[in-house]
């Protein structure tokens, strides 16, 4: 197999924390050996989950087993949801913005036996819905754990216990037209009714204002999605979660160096 030189559009930052966490619990489990050490093991974990690479390109590129390859991303990706925010802590930290912005995406996966409950009727394809939150600028706060494409964002928004988060702290959120009837604090459109009067002049208005605003949180996903390994996951659903958690950290991880170099 041909090799060549990569590079992966990550601070040096990043690799550096995310392989002082894998030292760390290799202190804790006492291990004596192993084919790489932290920081190129790091680097095969970021080249995995930011580049896409499969595991047997990356078993190639790093002279090791495709199994061990698979180990070695399985084991940090754990290491890294381990470190994500739960939706209370999110919202805390949300607590002090002046709004955030709530929308819904689809993280394709391969099909599956049983691909009812993972087939979205609005994107037409199978995946995970995963709800993102995104503070005035379109900067990522936090990804929901991911639920079966089926599930409309509303009902994911609720299961996670993201809308009673929001209005029990009082944090002002735009919403698309999908979550109305949400209630609390989650603020979505007007939207018009074949049985009811056309909206309004001031109504389409409100509307206008309200898509400007709210158009900023498509950064959020557009930041989430250059994790090209969400392109289309190719590991069990149930998996799904535990990656996009692990990006979740790692992402906040490199705004968090840029923030201090600004």
């Amino acid at each position: 197999m041909l090799s060549y030189r990569a590079a992966i559009p990550l601070s040096n930052h990043t690799l550096i924390r995310l392989a002082a966490l894998i030292r760390a619990r290799r202190a804790e489990r006492r291990c004596r050996w192993r084919r790489l050490d932290p920081s190129r093991q790091a680097l095969l974990v970021l080249a995995h989950l930011r580049s896409g690479d499969t595991y047997t390109r990356l078993a190639a590129g790093f002279h090791v087993g495709t199994s061990t390859a698979w180990r070695y991303v399985r084991e940090a990706a754990d290491l890294l949801a381990l470190l994500a925010d739960d939706v209370h802590a999110a919202v805390l930290r949300a607590g002090r913005l002046a709004y955030t912005i709530l929308d819904g995406t689809l993280i394709p996966i391969d099909r599956l036996a049983d691909e009812r409950p993972y087939y979205s009727g609005k994107h037409r394809r199978h995946g995970m819905n995963v709800q993102v939150l995104a503070d005035p600028t379109g900067r990522l706060v936090w990804a929901s754990p991911a639920l079966p494409g089926a599930t409309h964002d509303l009902t994911a928004a609720r299961v996670t216990s993201l809308i009673d988060a929001l209005t029990a702290a009082g944090v002002k959120t735009l919403a698309d037209k999908g979550y109305q009837g949400a209630g609390g604090s989650i603020r979505t459109p007007f939207k018009g009714h074949r049985l009811r009067p056309p909206l309004s002049r001031h109504q389409r208005s409100v509307n206008r204002a309200h898509a400007r605003i709210r158009a900023c949180g498509e950064r959020a996903i557009a930041t989430l999605k250059t994790w090209k390994v969400l392109a289309r996951l190719r590991c069990c659903p149930h998996r799904a979660t535990t990656i996009v958690q692990a990006i979740l950290v790692l992402q906040l991880i490199e705004e968090a160096r840029t923030s201090v170099v600004v």
